[in-house]
């Protein structure tokens, strides 16, 4: 199968995806009942973040480390796809992700994403004693990460050399391959501006922008559509995901008290009449469930075929019913 047709199916109908920040004192119980969740309740996967320390309550919550994490659900898991929305190249040596994304992808039978980008909270990286280069040197590791990351999971690439300015590799043969083909999902994402397009036009397998409007949506994919006529590549095979918050329920009443709930947790104040325009505003999905599916016809419309749906308060299995049992069902017909 030519990857384009394998793409055009795969992406051909819009498929919905927990994402989890896992920073924010998510234990390894309730990762694996995260994961039992999104499995029984037909979720097309499991992505979460990859970052160290807590984006709001400091170090007062912990953060497992999110590969170790993505490695051990893999073995205890049959169907959903697991991966990262995105792992910082300021973490890791791009040789050493690839050696861990493959191994994933052993483990997993073949079901493992990989989410790259420059990373940006500057905290975590002096907490930890990580470099944080500035934001153009960043970016420079990141255009060389991806084709490292790329090349080496690319079963086609026998034996690689790299000679940049940050990295290099010298007749590295990336053994055992992994097992998908062509090669685990590289994403990439960001505001589509021509940087960040080009480069994923020439490597990476998704696009992903977070907490967009549907008309910045619209926007992206047209850019993303223009760079890959510029460089000769179906822009079907270059899909556009959405990564945002959601808040669901089954109705108004339910609404107000879950919205409070996502407002404390990210600690701010006010009412959650004023939140549910706040959050719609920054482009969250937010509703009763026959809302929130209207919203993500809206984003079907402007060209989204996949959503990672943040769910900030991820003890919330009423929540998760309702998105599995619903929305994800609901989803598949848009």
């Amino acid at each position: 199968m030519s990857r384009s047709l394998q793409w055009s199916i795969w992406h051909s109908l819009m498929r919905v995806c927990l994402m989890v920040e896992g920073q924010e004192g998510v234990t390894w119980p309730e990762w694996l009942a995260l994961a039992s969740a999104c499995e029984e309740l037909g979720f097309d996967g499991l992505f979460r973040s990859d970052h160290y320390q807590s984006l709001h309550g400091g170090m007062a919550q912990g953060a497992l480390d999110a590969w170790t994490t993505i490695a051990a659900l893999a073995a205890r898991t049959e169907r959903i796809r697991l991966g990262t929305l995105v792992s910082p190249v300021t973490f890791r040596h791009p040789a050493v992700l690839a050696k861990s994304v493959a191994a994933v992808d052993h483990v997993s039978g073949g079901r493992v994403e990989i989410g790259l980008g420059a990373g940006w909270y500057e905290r975590e990286h002096r907490a930890f004693g990580l470099s944080f280069p500035a934001r153009g040197e960043r970016l420079e590791m990141l255009g060389e990460q991806v084709e490292i990351v790329h090349r080496l999971l690319d079963p086609a690439e026998r034996v690689v050399t790299f000679l940049g300015k940050h990295y290099r590799l010298e007749d590295c043969e990336a053994l055992p391959a992994p097992l998908q083909r062509p090669h685990p999902p590289l994403i990439l994402g960001g505001e589509a501006g021509s940087r960040s397009s080009r480069l994923a036009v020439r490597w990476a397998d998704e696009y992903n922008v977070f907490f967009c409007s549907p008309a910045r949506c619209r926007e992206a994919r047209l850019r993303l559509d223009e760079e890959c006529v510029k460089a000769g590549r179906d822009p079907s095979t270059l899909p556009l995901s959405l990564m945002t918050g959601v808040v669901v329920c089954a109705d108004a009443a339910a609404l107000s008290l879950r919205l409070k709930r996502v407002m404390d947790l990210r600690g701010e104040s006010g009412s959650p009449g004023s939140g549910i325009e706040h959050l719609l505003g920054r482009g969250w999905i937010v509703g009763r469930v026959e809302q929130v599916l209207e919203q993500m016809a809206v984003l079907a419309a402007a060209g989204i075929s996949r959503v990672m749906l943040q769910l900030l308060d991820h003890d919330d299995r009423e929540s998760l019913e309702l998105l599995g049992r619903e929305v994800v069902t609901g989803a598949a017909t848009l």
